[in-house]
């Protein structure tokens, strides 16, 4: 995931504020207001209210920062915080019930447990891509837990930024639960505190400077980053259903998403069929020009659309926008399918690939390289026969651009994973067993998606998180629960009989031979 900036300077003023507003969390924490299940139930419940009555004002905020449909922001933000408030809510009882624990034989009688207690006074800082999901989400989690929050929303997404500081301190409990607005100077001057836990998603950059302040005060942290996501695609696979799965998880928030695919390594024989018919799966989605389709997204800022535009093979990101309807007609949607059918026939019969790729490292635009500087619009793009060194695949790409590299089967593919950081997540597209199982034991990455991209980010019940470059912790559900929880060892042993007197120094031989004996039944 890419980063806002992380310098700049802040003024006293605001400084001291920020000061004020960690005190007053605190207090409230250490008063133990936050602690009652009815407390946590009744700020989720909150939470979900302030989602429903606000959908509108939410969907407007989020359009307004990314261009984003509002079916989009209802079912991948809203519906998702609402569904994860409640999901933890009706378990609050359930996660915070003590778990007995086995005491050994050399301590009995005496009897052990294990509790989750919140955490403290922790810090969230969200990201911009998905505003309201990845800022609420932690926060339901959090306050499951029995935290008391200060929230910090992405500057990037000034309109939702300013709404979740508006409506927070109306419908939760504002002693306990803080927004911060602002830049990389609010950031700095919050992570100068010493909060119980720091939760951040972005990306690495700024993940390795949130890790270092935290360490200034031992705090433990939660890093969501990102990654480069593949997708391995063999020709066991329905192109069709593949297809239309990686242009969905692809091109959703035009490509923002922190789980996204962000290449495809496919076999020689459905690589080039592969990344025609996701072409057609995205002219089925978006229409001739998507830049005309309500359902599809624009880009953060000016600055990321530069940044995409420089990743694009030099023959491309042109400003010129193609003629034609906003959708195409169900007619040329299917002579397009035949057409994808016919091409994958003839390759399979033929072994032609097709001409390969273009000479440009970033190789040949299948469709999209449509780039418009002032409506921050980057038009879906499918790329055909990449270079492993094209500086496309040297970073997150986290925009509509989606390269196909061919590699010979799925062994060199996960040889290729293996050979870069660990992602976020990876995807494959095989209905071999052999292959799925080589990539489950064979490849490391935050989750593993068979046949399905973002499957896991949708679910309360599946643990979500990185691994190594990509992220350290989870959260979604119970796992969300654990990470803004201590889970606090207890034992007790009565005073009557005190059985350790058998164990007292001085040491003789009875004292030694009572040890034998423990030592051989434990």
């Amino acid at each position: 995931m890419t980063d806002g900036a992380m310098t700049g300077g802040i003024d006293d003023g605001i400084g001291d504020a920020i000061a004020a507003t960690f005190t007053r969390l605190r207090t409230t924490y250490d008063s133990g207001r936050t602690r009652p299940h009815a407390w946590r139930r009744a700020q989720l419940d909150a939470l979900r209210r302030m989602l429903r009555e606000h959908r509108d004002d939410f969907a407007e905020a989020v359009h307004a920062d990314l261009g984003k449909p509002v079916a989009e922001t209802m079912l991948t933000e809203l519906d998702l915080v609402a569904a994860e408030a409640r999901f933890a809510r009706d378990r609050i009882g359930l996660w915070t019930r003590r778990k007995p624990v086995v005491m050994p034989l050399a301590l009995q009688p005496a009897a052990g447990w294990t509790v989750a207690e919140p955490k403290g006074v922790v810090l969230v800082i969200a990201p911009w891509n998905y505003p309201v999901l990845l800022t609420l989400e932690p926060l339901a989690d959090a306050l499951a837990a029995g935290n008391a929050v200060c929230v910090k929303p992405s500057e990037l997404a000034p309109r939702t930024s300013a709404l979740l500081a508006r409506l927070i301190p109306r419908y939760l409990d504002p002693d306990a639960v803080a927004v911060v607005e602002g830049g990389a100077g609010e950031t700095g001057a919050l992570l100068a505190h010493p909060f119980d836990h720091v939760f951040y998603t972005g990306g690495e950059r700024v993940g390795r400077i949130v890790m270092k302040a935290a360490a200034e005060h031992l705090t433990p942290v939660t890093l969501e980053l990102g990654g480069k996501s593949p997708v391995f695609v063999d020709g066991t696979a329905d192109l069709a259903v593949a297809a239309r799965r990686i242009a969905w998880g692809r091109f959703t928030n035009a490509g923002q998403t922190c789980v996204a695919p962000d290449y495809v390594l496919a076999t020689p024989d459905v690589a080039e069929a592969l990344a025609e018919r996701i072409a057609v799966a995205i002219r089925e989605f978006y229409g001739d020009d998507p830049r005309c389709s309500p359902d599809y997204g624009r880009i953060v800022n000016v600055r990321h659309v530069e940044r995409l535009r420089g990743l694009l093979p030099a023959a491309a990101a042109s400003t010129a926008a193609p003629a034609g309807p906003a959708r195409p007609t169900s007619s040329l949607i299917r002579v397009a399918s035949v057409f994808g059918a016919v091409s994958d026939m003839v390759r399979r019969r033929l072994g032609s690939s097709g001409g390969g790729p273009a000479p440009d490292a970033a190789g040949r635009v299948v469709c999209g390289g449509v780039v418009d500087r002032a409506a921050r619009y980057v038009a879906p793009t499918v790329l055909f026969g990449t270079s492993p060194d094209a500086p496309v695949m040297r970073e997150e790409i986290f925009g509509p651009i989606l390269p196909v590299l061919v590699v010979r089967d799925a062994d060199a593919a996960i040889r290729f994973v293996n050979a870069r950081p660990r992602p976020l997540a990876a995807y494959v597209f095989s209905r071999d067993r052999a292959t799925r199982l080589a990539f489950e034991r064979r490849t490391s990455s935050g989750a593993l998606g068979f046949g399905l991209p973002l499957g896991h980010l949708l679910s309360a019940r599946l643990p979500f998180g990185g691994v190594g470059a990509s992220g350290m912790g989870a959260y979604h559900g119970k796992a969300g629960f654990d990470t803004f929880s201590h889970v606090k060892t207890v034992t007790v042993k009565p005073e009557r009989p005190d059985t350790l007197r058998l164990v007292y120094p001085p040491f003789d031989a009875m004292t030694r031979g009572v040890v034998d004996v423990l030592r051989r039944l434990s």
